[in-house]
């Protein structure tokens, strides 16, 4: 395609050169390129049009061009192009492919590209209002839903109450339970894992199998295998195993196994567990709001947050538990509420939760952490927003730290808060990005380079990655922090299109071999952030290599960094990694840590789950998603002093990226229906003639199905209509009337 592309632009700029010799008037060569671009849409050179028309900035002309034979790929090339337009242009190429989409009625395609479009609510209602197929609005719901955009069905969409209430359903999300055990019984996974089952140490050799070594470090690395291991399964063998001995169950026993701030990472685990699930996990959660433990009442509200993460309810019931909580005199149940508001409402724009947490924010007796969380939460809850008084309330909050303060570590996650605000907004950072300038040295560099990187993330803008590519070639003297972050950002903005992930990769090599060590140590996570839960072997190799480094901290990310490339893949060979990394480090607890967490996240979900905040054929990024991983990343560029330190929950905001890979496919009933379905690698066919495949090596199952990095699912069989293009997630099947039995 890009051959293509590059070879027509040159084409159609030659034809314009000898046209302005003559100097034709404009409307004598408008008419011209009307008869050359209805020529090339006659003749199956859909790109060649489009090129010409962004040559001339009249995409306009194109919709009155296209017919029912040529839509479809003229649409795929302005979708594909638009990743490597600059800014406004790109936005333009969507708009027009979603005029183009709803003129022929293919509102699935349509409501994808409203999603990606600057204001998707108005664009969003206007296909749902155009259909009266309530069906489609069943469809329409499920891709809304697995985007996280918060959204209320009004009458407008559905004037049926019955409808309404259907379709809020879908929307909030409620679904995602049933169908994810549906899954997952469909596997046979269902039997709970324990974590040693993960560290299978019977097949490592001898030594250091039994190390003793800081049992409570062992056991809050436990909690957190066990955690992700069973997440959303509603049953494990530490938490929620049913004892014979007392009646407490033995979930008290596991609790009390972890010191002070683990039990709170233990007792949040729970709600890991049962995640999605948030009538039991309520319930299961409510036994230990009663303790006197303000550890495990911290933990106990950040698992309400987690269990109904991404599921909203009309009634709100993580709101009226956690709201209670977040004027309490103890700062670590504080925390805990703060950060449990934080996962439960990512992306709702909440109004009352601006208010609450602005007012803890602007408080000069809130301690530094309880600040720093509230921004986090805030930031995640308006994540994208570009919410002007919250911008303010970070800054100011930012402003008034005092020297010492400054040093702190947990201080870095302020500016991510702000840079949260604009993930993925661009120009709109640039007024918050000169006021932060304006801060004290410690912490403004760090500000600068992390809002820019942030407010681009996603975009693939070229422009930008060579900027912070620029800020990483600087050798410092001062043991300045802000090269951390513009590493981390050249993966955000390069992890947009396979292409600049490629490169993105090769530039990071090169950082590792002229970088300074604080280069070098934020390498690794960047490289985890771009093949997040899709394990390329050259990383692959990169990272076990840097996982033995001399430099500790180096090696602790790339640790981690393995366990982020193969989360919820079981894949083998990372398994096998990390099996001989626990025997290498038995003796370093730090490290052994980051080894368990790791080990964790490869078998996130029994291998049901995937992190990577893109969905639907690598086309919509979930600005969720995304924030919850850069908060996690963030804090790993610090570990001693985060994951490893007494903050070691921040881990669990990586529940906002956590989604089933699966294809459900429903009947009208939205019940599951098993139908024959080719799964296989993906193919780019944008700008192919003819009509190419798809998927390429595949191999036929029934649904459900698991879809790995890159795949592809197309249906096996002609009985069935699915009602979205895109096979993933939940596609509702209808009958097609056209089918006779053999």
């Amino acid at each position: 395609m890009k051959i293509v592309a590059l070879f027509s632009f040159q084409t159609s700029n030659a034809g314009f050169h000898c046209f302005q010799d003559d100097d034709l008037p404009i409307d004598a060569l408008m008419e011209l390129v009307q008869q050359i671009i209805s020529f090339h849409m006659k003749h199956n050179a859909e790109p060649e049009a489009v090129d010409l028309l962004m040559e001339v900035e009249d995409l306009d002309l194109l919709v009155e061009h296209v017919d029912t034979t040529n839509y479809k790929r003229a649409c795929l090339y302005l979708t594909s192009s638009s990743k490597y337009l600059p800014a406004p242009d790109d936005m333009l190429a969507l708009d027009i492919a979603y005029t183009i989409y709803m003129k022929f009625g293919d509102l699935a395609s349509a409501l994808r590209i409203a999603l990606q479009l600057e204001k998707p609510m108005q664009y969003v209602k206007q296909v749902y209002t155009s259909t009266d197929d309530f069906l489609l609005k069943k469809q329409f719901s499920y891709i809304i839903a697995r985007h996280g955009l918060a959204m209320e069905i009004d009458d407008e969409i559905a004037a049926d109450d019955n409808d309404k209430e259907v379709l809020q359903e879908i929307v909030n999300n409620t679904k995602l339970s049933e169908g994810y055990l549906t899954l997952a019984r469909d596997i046979e996974v269902m039997e709970p894992k324990s974590p040693e089952d993960i560290y299978k140490v019977h097949l490592i050799d001898g030594r250091g199998a039994s190390s003793s070594l800081d049992s409570a470090r062992q056991n809050l690395a436990a909690t957190f295998v066990n955690a992700f291991v069973n997440a959303g399964f509603g049953q494990d063998k530490l938490m929620t195993a049913p004892s014979d001995s007392s009646s407490s169950g033995s979930s008290g026993n596991w609790l009390f196994k972890n010191k002070e701030h683990g039990k709170a990472s233990a007792a949040a685990s729970l709600g890991m567990i049962l995640l999605w699930d948030t009538d039991s996990g309520l319930a299961q959660l409510d036994k230990y709001l009663h303790s006197n433990d303000t550890h495990v009442v911290a933990g106990a509200l950040l698992g309400i947050g987690i269990v109904t993460c991404g599921v909203k309810n009309d009634c709100d019931p993580a709101l009226a538990i956690l709201m209670e909580y977040i004027g309490k005199d103890d700062s670590n149940i504080r925390i805990g509420a703060i950060l449990g508001l934080g996962i439960a409402y990512a992306g709702s724009q909440k109004e009352e939760l601006k208010m609450h947490l602005s007012a803890v924010l602007g408080d000069s007796q809130s301690p530094l952490e309880v600040l720093v969380f509230s921004a986090i939460a805030l930031g995640l809850v308006f994540v994208g927003s570009c919410n002007e008084e919250i911008a303010q309330s970070i800054i100011f909050a930012l402003m008034e730290r005092s020297e010492a303060e400054l040093a702190e570590p947990i201080i870095r996650l302020l500016p991510v808060a702000l840079g949260l605000l604009y993930l993925g907004k661009q120009e709109s950072v640039e007024a918050t990005a000169e006021v932060s300038k304006t801060f004290d040295e410690k912490i403004g560099k760090y500000c600068d380079v992390t809002l820019m990187s942030l407010a681009y993330a996603g975009t693939g803008n070229v422009l930008k990655v060579q900027k912070l590519l620029g800020i990483c070639s600087q050798h410092l003297e001062k043991g300045e922090t802000h090269q951390g972050p513009a590493v981390l950002g050249i993966a955000l903005i390069a992890m947009a299109e396979e292409l600049g992930a490629e490169m993105a990769v090769r530039s990071l090599e090169r950082l590792l071999q002229y970088g300074e060590q604080n280069i070098r140590r934020a390498v690794p996570l960047a490289l985890g952030i771009l093949c997040i839960s899709n394990p390329k072997v050259n990383v692959m190799d990169t990272l076990s290599r840097l996982s033995h480094d001399a430099d500790a901290d180096v090696s602790m990310a790339a640790i981690i960094s393995l366990g982020l490339i193969g989360a919820g893949t079981n894949n083998a060979r990372i398994a096998g990694m990390l099996r001989n990394l626990s025997s290498y480090y038995y003796k370093e607890a730090a490290h052994l840590f980051c080894v368990r967490i790791a080990q964790g996240l490869v078998h996130l979900g029994k291998g049901l789950l995937t992190l990577s905040p893109y969905h639907s054929d690598r086309f919509l990024l979930s600005p969720m998603a995304l924030g919850g991983l850069v908060t996690v990343l963030h804090a790993c560029l610090d570990m001693k002093s985060t994951i490893l330190g007494k903050y070691h929950y921040i881990l669990y905001i990586i529940v906002l990226a956590m989604q089933p890979r699966m294809l459900l496919t429903v009947d009208e009933d939205l019940k599951p229906l098993s139908v024959p379905v080719r799964v296989g690698q993906a193919v780019d066919v944008v700008g192919q003639a003819g009509r190419p495949k798809t998927i390429t090596g595949f191999q036929t199952h029934s649904t459900p199905v698991l879809l790995a990095a890159g795949e592809r699912a197309e249906l096996a069989t002609e009985k069935y209509i699915p009602l979205t293009p895109v096979l993933e997630g939940f596609v509702i099947l209808k009958k097609n009337p056209e089918y006779h039995e053999e």
